[in-house]
């Protein structure tokens, strides 16, 4: 998708918001958790490089994550996010054989560092289908800036692979109310193509405080990758997280 489409179409949705009725309400997401790393397979070049995980070959480090999303409610069907989500997991370790690797040959049993970095920055547009007292319902696009990096260093030797690029998805909400103070999110972006595919995907239970604060506890997946001659790469990430939603 080129830039002057992805332009087209975010100034499309921004037409269509504002010509609704003024309702406006603000929601500020946070989330922070633990990140743990599932198969994180990698090659880079993808036609000549050496297949590597980052999380069985190397031993991939636990941490901490954060992310943090607005949305603004146009009306009550209307709505217009942004997504600041950063992620970075650390790998250490030695292969059993040499590493070929964005152009740099790692000799076998080299100590190695490496890094995991998807940095993502999203548009998002959702509109909601169905809106009922215990059942919600929505769709829409999502516009993801990614912002990647794979890098791998020992004694004397470093490369790395960056990667910065607008990618579509399609956004989807599902809130179940199953009582006066609880209810079921499930809330995502995913998408699949001959070139790769995409998936963050939340299941959470969400708390009502206070009219002005929600709390949330829940497991996120994060999963896809991309299959070209410059790169392999196909990861799993695991968070579980606590929230806050917040209403002004």
């Amino acid at each position: 998708m080129h830039i002057n489409q992805i332009i087209s179409g975010v100034s499309m949705i921004l037409f269509l918001v504002l010509a609704q009725p003024v309702f406006s309400q603000v929601e500020l997401d946070i989330e922070t958790g633990g990140v743990f790393s599932g198969y994180n397979d990698v090659r880079i070049p993808g036609n000549g490089g050496t297949l590597f995980s980052l999380s069985e070959d190397l031993k991939a480090d636990r941490s901490f994550f954060y992310r943090i999303r607005l949305f603004y409610d146009f009306n009550s069907r209307h709505h217009l996010g942004a997504l600041f989500a950063p992620l970075s997991i650390n790998s250490t370790g030695k292969l059993d054989r040499n590493l070929i690797f964005e152009g740099k040959t790692f000799p076998i049993n080299t100590p190695l560092e490496a890094t995991y970095q998807f940095n993502s920055y999203r548009l998002i547009y959702r509109y909601d289908f169905l809106k009922k007292e215990k059942i919600e319902l929505g769709f829409g696009l999502t516009i993801k800036v990614r912002d990647a990096k794979i890098a791998v260093k020992s004694d004397g030797i470093e490369s790395e692979k960056t990667n910065v690029g607008f990618v579509p998805i399609i956004h989807f909400r599902l809130l179940w109310k199953f009582s006066n103070k609880f209810a079921f999110l499930l809330d995502g972006d995913a998408i699949a193509a001959p070139q790769g595919r995409a998936e963050d995907v939340l299941a959470a239970l969400i708390m009502q405080a206070s009219d002005l604060i929600d709390f949330k506890l829940g497991y996120r997946i994060l999963e896809g990758g991309a299959d070209n001659d410059e790169v392999y790469n196909f990861a799993l990430i695991n968070y579980a997280l606590i929230g806050a939603l917040i209403h002004f």
